[in-house]
């Protein structure tokens, strides 16, 4: 081999390791000896940035699920997730690669605000679509293509407030909520519409706003004045964490109940986890499940990622597995069919099965992407989540 040709290899073998390296996303292909039949899942979420636990734990449980999919032999799955940090406008890049990469259809979107942006593209582009997290009712109104594996957050409000009368856990409620976010409004909404028609005493309503999330004295004062010895919390872990920081500091201990935006809150860096103890989350997944499911899952994830699963690697495990059912049921096959093809067909099967997962049994799908299964209590207890 002369020396020019041999530098013109190694100089295309940097390139492609150098757009693979630029990608801001995690691929990850299918197995070989395959049956044939290969689907591109593709995915955005936050792997950076103030939101990367979510991100990271749906990245983590598809990626087990999809190991474990492929090691059937029968339909192959090739995932790639794309890093969004959370940011709608990157959301939009992300998905914007996936479709050049090849995409035939998509594990969703993690969070609300991107999922909003993508689900919209999907609709538009007709390609089939499951969340494992955005449980906003704007990621689904009026697209027959977009489903969700997460409870919507009306369903989360009035849940809450279901649990919390029948429970008997506050006389005095309080609650601290974000109005410039779709998540913590929905179902800061239903909750207290809810709570009206349960005879909920809500002595206190604090907001925040993006621009205020990193100081809540004067929010933690007025629920305390107030009285309230239950506050309710619909919001994500990292301004919950500053909450129970400063309320702690204040000598401020009510029963705190949050929503699946929590979950996630153990395992911030830098977070003491004491603070968090005895704090209530509403979610459909508890790493302490006792089926065999669930515990051959918690201990592949602990022996690849070293921590116990939460709610939102459970999402991203059910949704591979639940697209995985529905492609094998309905006979998908790129090498036939375009992704609007694809599409219909999953859409069909989607609305007609069952599914039984981490985060459910006997799941189902009405035609207007959301889901039907129960919700659970669970609450810290010396740094782990223990049913109740």
């Amino acid at each position: 081999m002369n020396m020019k040709k041999a530098i013109a290899i190694v100089m295309a073998v940097m390139m492609v390791f150098g757009l693979a390296a630029c990608s801001g996303g995690s691929t990850q292909p299918a197995s070989t000896g395959s049956s044939g039949v290969v689907i591109k899942v593709g995915a955005t979420g936050p792997l950076t940035g103030g939101a990367a636990i979510y991100g990271q734990a749906v990245k983590n449980g598809a990626e087990i699920a999809v190991e474990e999919v492929n090691a059937k032999g029968g339909i192959q799955f090739e995932f790639n997730m794309q890093d969004d940090t959370h940011d709608p406008e990157k959301a939009q890049n992300a998905y914007n690669s996936l479709v050049d990469w090849g995409m035939d259809m998509m594990m969703g979107t993690v969070t609300s605000a991107p999922a909003e942006v993508t689900a919209a593209n999907v609709y538009e582009d007709r390609y089939f679509f499951l969340t494992p997290s955005a449980s906003s009712t704007n990621v689904i109104d009026g697209k027959d293509n977009v489903f969700q594996m997460c409870f919507t957050d009306p369903n989360q409000g009035s849940g809450s407030a279901t649990y919390i009368s029948e429970n008997k856990m506050g006389s005095k409620i309080a609650i601290i909520w974000k109005n410039d976010d779709s998540y913590s409004t929905g179902i800061r909404n239903t909750f207290v519409e809810k709570a009206a028609e349960l005879g909920l005493n809500i002595v206190a309503e604090e907001t925040f706003t993006e621009a205020t999330k990193t100081d809540f004295s004067v929010q933690v004062a007025k629920c305390q004045e107030a009285g309230a010895d239950l506050v309710f919390l619909p919001m994500y872990y990292e301004p919950a964490s500053l909450i129970l920081n400063q309320a702690s500091s204040a000598g401020y201990a009510p029963t705190w109940f949050g929503v699946d935006g929590m979950d996630g809150i153990l395992t911030m860096e830098g977070f003491d986890t004491s603070l968090a103890e005895g704090v209530v989350v509403l979610t459909p997944y508890s790493a302490d499940d006792a089926s065999e499911m669930n515990q051959s899952f918690v201990k592949k994830y602990q022996e690849k990622f070293g921590e116990i699963p939460n709610q939102f690697a459970a999402d991203g495990y059910d949704c591979i597995y639940a697209m995985y059912k529905a492609a094998t049921e309905a006979g998908i096959d790129p090498a036939s069919m375009d992704h609007s093809a694809i599409c219909d067909a999953m859409v069909k099967q989607f609305t007609s099965m069952s599914f039984d997962g981490l985060t459910g049994a006997s799941m189902t799908w009405a035609a207007d992407g959301t889901v039907s299964k129960l919700p659970n209590a669970v609450v810290i207890q010396n740094g782990v989540y223990v049913g109740m």
